[in-house]
């Protein structure tokens, strides 16, 4: 049997619509990664705008870091001028305190064959030395040649302050040494 002539203009318009539907399939598989595409582009512009805006943040962070730096050097300055330990203010307390002295074992061997015995904790099957009991024993009989094996580092004379907060925040403290980075000043209210 022969196919018509409608018959085959059907199939030839059926076989066309099909591929026309696989074509639109297509389109929409491209429009999908073109969108995938635009998210990626998105996400990377915002990592660069943060990153701009972190530049610049530390920017204006560093001027201001220096700014304090020469506010507490003055207010150490001025509570040594005083001459007094503690200094209450009306917006906080100046402060200066000496750390204590630092003891180091440089040596080891040479520490434990001259150690005292009161420089010792001893645990059975070991024994190592006590940096209390070292340090002890060198404020109670101190020479100037120490004990050998052992360095010490003089504890330091150290500045820091409190600044009261605004009235909101009541009863919170900022502690601030001269020392230590600005971001450790970030307390939870």
């Amino acid at each position: 049997m022969e196919k018509s002539f409608i018959d085959e203009l059907l199939e030839e318009e059926e076989a066309k619509e099909e591929q026309r539907t696989e074509v639109y399939y297509d389109l929409l598989l491209l429009q999908a990664r073109e969108l995938q595409e635009a998210i990626e582009a998105n996400f990377k512009t915002a990592e660069r705008e943060v990153e701009i805006i972190n530049q610049w943040a530390l920017k204006k962070n560093m001027a201001l870091h220096e700014r304090i730096g020469k506010i507490e050097r003055k207010l150490e300055a001025f509570i040594r001028e005083k001459k007094v330990k503690t200094l209450e203010m009306p917006n906080g307390t100046l402060k200066l305190h000496k750390k204590p002295d630092k003891v180091e074992i440089s040596d080891l061997n040479t520490f434990l064959a001259n150690a005292k015995p009161e420089m010792l904790t001893v645990i059975p099957e070991q024994i190592k030395p006590d940096i209390a009991k070292i340090k002890a024993y060198m404020h109670k009989y101190y020479s100037p040649t120490g004990v050998a094996g052992v360095t010490v580092t003089e504890g330091k004379e150290e500045f820091s302050y409190k600044i009261k907060e605004a009235k909101e925040y009541a009863g919170t403290q900022k502690t601030r040494t001269g020392v230590e980075p600005a971001k450790t000043l970030r307390i939870a209210v």
